[in-house]
């Protein structure tokens, strides 16, 4: 059991690398000089979608990393 919930933390852990990664960048940048930047602020579904997966994700790895950490898993 304790092979398991260790692949499954190091699988966690590596895809919530690349979903984090694909996040786009939340930073104004120069559009925030002239509030252009609030034009563009509307989250599109694809986007709450990848931030749903990565809250499941993190919450996966989270519950792995007290399953060791803790000692529960033996």
């Amino acid at each position: 059991m304790l092979t398991i919930v260790g692949a499954i933390e190091v699988i966690s852990a590596l895809l919530l690398i690349v979903l984090i990664l694909m996040h786009s960048p939340k930073g104004d940048g120069i559009a925030g000089i002239g509030n252009a930047a609030q034009m563009f602020t509307s989250q599109k579904s694809a986007e709450k979608g990848l931030n749903k997966l990565t809250g499941i994700v993190a919450g996966i790895f989270v519950l792995c990393v007290f399953l060791l950490g803790f000692g529960i898993i033996k």
